[in-house]
């Protein structure tokens, strides 16, 4: 059975992950857990059964503004005090796993979290900030662009819990 925990630099080794973009792979060795710790982000990891110190790929989860005025209309008129969404800031998956359905495992896990917050704290939106070449990758699941921004997407919460319940 596959399960995130939370980045645990005593157990994971970070320095072995790469998923071949090194903004990625550098937030995990050196930023990720200063920014736990700082209660800016929280990154959760997808251990490897065998080897448990071993990283099959990772996300990061915070909270980030909206602008409302990059919505649709609708989303706009319906959204208009909220300030905040659910921000999944980073998405990888080490190279050695690539192709095995782990992105998919890893996007559709941060969605069930950040739905699982939403019942406590209210947020309209999921946003993504899709890197180089990934921006399919999140349309498949139904993301969509900000009106200003091809790489900046985002999912309704009433979308999500349709989808995930």
């Amino acid at each position: 059975m596959m399960i995130t925990v939370q980045l645990d630099k005593n157990k994971h080794d970070r320095n072995r992950f790469d998923c071949g973009v090194n903004a990625l792979n550098a937030y995990l060795k050196v930023m990720a857990n200063q920014q736990s710790k700082k209660d800016n982000t929280r990154t959760f990891v997808l251990e490897d059964e065998n080897k448990p110190k071993h990283i099959i790929g990772y996300y990061t989860l915070t909270m980030a503004p909206i602008n409302l005025e990059l919505l649709p209309n609708k989303l706009q008129k319906k959204h208009h005090n909220a300030g905040s969404g659910g921000l999944i800031a980073r998405l990888a998956v080490d190279k050695r796993y690539k192709k095995q359905g782990y992105g998919e495992w890893l996007l559709i896990d941060a969605l069930k979290k950040l739905l699982l917050v939403s019942e406590t704290v209210g947020f309209p939106l999921v946003i993504v900030d899709a890197k180089d070449g990934s921006i399919e990758f999140y349309e498949k699941f139904g993301f969509m662009a900000f009106q200003d921004t091809v790489n900046k997407l985002f999912l309704t919460m009433a979308d999500i819990r349709v989808s995930l319940t």
